[in-house]
């Protein structure tokens, strides 16, 4: 994932998940619309994923995906979220924080459109 958005001047700063998603800091590239890098990122991972092992043969990403950018005062607490992961889960699910994460912000969404 690292590679991908270096490719294409979309220089990371954190990347980390767990086994339901995936979040990705990186500074966004002027010279690239950020549907596109989320496109190049799951399309190369998907592939590299599915040659580590049969387990992996019928891994897929989810159409959708979320997008949010930060000021760069707060990167260093979006590090930390994204590195601490797995014990934030243990709170709470990935599900119930990204609706609230909308609630909180007044974004609007259709929960059918969310997850598939």
């Amino acid at each position: 994932m690292a590679a991908v958005c270096v490719d294409y001047q979309c220089y990371p700063k954190a990347i980390g998940g767990i086994e339901d998603h995936m979040h990705l800091l990186f500074l966004l590239s002027k010279n690239i619309a950020i549907k596109k890098i989320v496109s190049e990122i799951k399309s190369s991972s998907s592939k590299w994923i599915k040659t580590q092992g049969e387990i992996y043969g019928d891994f897929y990403w989810q159409v959708g995906y979320g997008a949010f950018s930060v000021s760069q005062s707060v990167v260093p607490t979006v590090i930390r979220y994204i590195d601490n992961q797995e014990a934030h889960h243990k709170k709470q699910t990935f599900k119930k924080e990204y609706i609230g994460l909308l609630k909180k912000h007044k974004l609007e969404y259709d929960e059918k459109y969310l997850w598939d």
